[in-house]
Parts: C-alpha cells; structure tokens; sequence
C-alpha cells in the first residue's frame, strides 16, 4: 500500500499501478513532438525534386523550404482557452491536411501554403506537448517523463530519414519516380498522413490536464483525473486546492514586464534571445533540411545522400541521450562551451573540405570522406550540448515573473534565426559552400566568448532563485 504523502511535500510519488498509465499519456502527448520533427526534416528529402519538378531557382526553392517557419512563429498559444486536448486535435488535423496538400500540389503555390499549414500544426505542437506533460505527470517523474517530447522529436526526425530511404530505394533511386501513379517525393511528404492519424486517435484516449479543468470549474473532472495519473492515495481536494492556489498567485507576464530603463529590453532577456539565435545561427538545421541537396552537390549519389541523412538522424539521437545524462550531471555551462568548442572544429573542417575544387563533379576522396565524418561529429556536438542545454537555461534562466513573456520572445528570435539559416543557405551554396560553412564557424566560435561572458549556470538552483 504506497503511503499518502502531503501535498506540498514535492515527494508525490505515482502510485506503481498508475505509472503505466501515466506513461502511455506522455507518449501520446510526446506524438506532437515526432511530428514536430518529422514535418521540420521531412521536406529534406524531396528539395531537389522540387527544384527539378518545378524548374525554380535556389532563391525561390528556399523560400518554399522555409516558409513553414512562418507558420511555426504565428501559432499562437491557444491551448489555455480551448483546452490541451482540443489542441493536440486541432494540430493533428493540421498536420494531416498539410501532409495531404503537400503530396498533391497544382502547383508550387499550394505546395508551398501547405507548408504554411504545417508550420501551424509545428508551433501548436511544440507549446502544447512539454505544457501538457508538465501538467499531467506526478512531481517525482516530471523531468523524466518531460524529456519524452525532445526524445520524440529527434526519432521524428530520424524516422523521416529512414521514410525517405526506403521510399527513394523503391523508386529506384530517383526522387521523381514513379510508385503507383505519384513521384517518390511526393510520397514522402504524404507518408506523414499516418503519424499524423495516430496522433488525432491517441488524443481522444487520453484525459484533458488536471489544470485546465480546474481553469474551467470542472473540479469533479479534474479529481479523477488525479487520481488516474497520481494514485488514489492522494488527497484529491488538497492537490486540487494547491493547483487554484498556485494559478491565483502567478502572474502573467507581459512583453512590458520586460522592459528595463529607457524601454530597453532586461539584460537577463537580451542573453535568452542570444543562446536562441546561436543555437541556428552555426547552422545545425542545414543538416536536416538540406544535408541530401548538400550531399548530392559534391557528387554522392542520391540514395548514398539519403542513407547519410539518415545516419546524421541517428547521431543525432545518440548525442541529445548524451545531453540528457550529462545535463545534470556536469552542468549546462560546461556542455554548452564542448559543444560550441567540437562544433566550431568540425565546422571548420567542413569548410576545408568543401573548399576543394571538384574532379568529376565530385570532392577529391580525402575531402569527401572528411567531410561526412565533420558533418556527423558536428550534430553530435550539437546535440549533446546546444539542442538540449538551450532549452534547459531558457526553462530556468528567467525570473519567475517574466518567465512566460521571456519564453515568447526567445523563441520568436529563435525561429527567426532559423528562417534566416534556412531562407539563406541555397543562395549562399551556390556563391562559395566552403564561405558559407565559415560564416557557421564564426557563430560557433563566438558562442564561446558568449557563454563565459553572459550565461550564468543554472543548475542546482531553484527557480525561484532566479532574478
């Protein structure tokens, strides 16, 4: 029999018959982030078909690519008005049409507003999952179950991978071949249609957030529903209580609250805004949207381009369970200035590599062979340290009063940075790839100076000591 604990103790423990369930909840939920990946990498493997289908230049192409952004920065937080559940609907359907359109264009035009649609279904999904799971998941779990959603997101990336693969090899290797009367890249952009269902179906069997209930007066629902995800050892009324008292007391933060002397933005938000912008700025999702048309323009084959796709995927996964070992461990500093120090070297090496003159319309075998290996020691640096420690300090950076606001703005500079890298790279391939792999160098190298300088470490130290 697990022993009754006090509310506000923080030892709230998931009685062991509920923890199943509780888990089965936070991947459901964590669905929005596989998708979230899957759509954001997905389109790497159709570019060039695109290119070649619709005869457009790299500016145009570009644009089309990145034009999801857009969706993702707008999606507004609607998820505390209509509920977490209705949500996650609503971004299912989104990504299922968007998946659906973008298989079956007219034209470029459409193709290019159902990437729009998808970029909303993106930004419902990357607010709404980690809300939902740190709502509904027992206090002794959260940071457990909340690193669902980031690990859903790095396998939705590395799934589309393997999608793709698979799909170009039954094409025979062309990306515009045919299989059953549509282009091989026509099929990978609507093979997300299945993910996308599965995420609407496992949204109706699962409870809406305990939180949310009581925001709306459905207090009876609410208890259930603790009772469901904590045991029904707890004192129902007592966590229901604290969860009121806690949304009376917090306060909502507006883009004002962050303004210090003469409207300039606080210190503690301009340093938010620059581990956002770094973290795209040394290029890492060059490597998920791009890295098949990058492989293919130094001479690998397609499926050879595909299949090196997928492997990046794979280190990708390796390094963010590295980061979520280590986070802890050895402190988000620490693993924020390896990261930026193994990305400015392989970066480097890159550009030396690419800045070879090519025989054949291929790199010389040295060069080619550096820079695969560059590339992948590249995420893997990424990912151990800036694609998870980011999101770390900019969950804890913020004092708790203008957390919320700080978070908006943060993430719009980040996806901002992101349109910029993703808008830009094309144009900037076709001036000079080793230029370009420089200009990532130098962000990575100046994140450095960055961190030592502005990025105080955060762990170990309560929220509610930050200021």
């Amino acid at each position: 029999m697990t022993s009754t604990q006090h509310p506000a103790s923080g030892a709230r423990q998931a009685h062991p018959d509920h923890l199943s369930h509780v888990i089965f909840i936070t991947a459901a939920a964590a669905m929005g982030g596989f998708l979230f990946g899957y759509d954001s990498s997905v389109i790497n493997g159709a570019v060039e078909a695109i290119r070649d289908r619709y005869d457009v230049g790299s500016g145009v192409l570009a644009q089309v690519i990145a034009i999801a952004l857009i969706g993702c920065a707008t999606a507004g937080r609607i998820a505390d008005r209509i509920g977490r559940i209705r949500c996650m609907q609503i971004a299912a359907a989104l990504f299922t049409v968007s998946a659906v359109g973008s298989a079956l264009p007219f034209a470029l035009w459409d193709l290019a507003f159902w990437r729009v649609v998808g970029g909303f279904a993106i930004g419902m999904a990357s607010v709404i999952g980690p809300a939902y799971i740190a709502e509904v998941a027992p206090a002794a779990y959260r940071g457990r179950l909340g690193a669902f959603q980031q690990a859903a997101i790095v396998i939705g990336i590395a799934v589309s991978q393997l999608v793709n693969y698979a799909i170009l090899n039954l094409a025979g290797g062309d990306q515009r071949g045919e299989i059953a009367g549509l282009e091989a890249w026509q099929w990978m952009l609507g093979v997300m249609v299945v993910p996308a269902v599965l995420y609407g179906v496992l949204s109706f069997a699962i409870p809406e957030s305990p939180r949310f209930l009581i925001s709306v007066g459905r207090k009876d629902r609410a208890r259930e529903v603790l009772a469901e995800v904590e045991g029904r050892g707890v004192d129902l009324d007592a966590r229901v209580a604290e969860i009121e008292t806690a949304m009376h007391r917090e306060h909502k933060s507006t883009f004002k609250d962050l303004l210090g002397g003469r409207f300039a933005l606080l210190p503690i938000v301009w340093v938010g805004i620059g581990l956002s912008v770094f973290q795209q700025l040394v290029g890492i999702n060059v490597a998920f949207y791009y890295s098949a048309t990058l492989w293919q323009s130094v001479g690998i084959d397609p499926s050879g381009s595909f299949f090196y796709s997928f492997t990046t995927s794979i280190i990708n996964i390796i390094g963010t369970v590295i980061a979520m070992v280590l986070v802890d461990r050895v402190g988000r500093r620490p693993l924020a200035l390896v990261g930026s120090a193994g990305m400015a070297v392989s970066l480097a090496i890159e550009a030396w590599a690419f800045s070879a003159d090519l025989v054949d319309g291929k790199l010389p075998a040295t060069q080619g062979a550096v820079a695969l290996a560059a590339a992948h020691a590249f995420v893997l640096f990424f990912a151990l340290s800036w694609g998870v420690v980011v999101w770390v300090f900019l969950g804890e950076m913020f004092p708790n009063r203008i957390r919320a606001a700080a978070l908006g703005v943060a993430a719009s500079a980040q996806w901002l940075a992101n349109w910029t890298i993703t808008a830009s790279f094309p144009s900037l391939a076709e001036w000079n790839l080793s230029g370009t792999y420089v200009i990532y160098t130098v962000f990575a190298v100046l994140s450095i100076p960055f961190v030592l300088k502005f990025v105080k470490e955060t762990k170990g130290k309560a929220l509610e000591e930050m200021g």
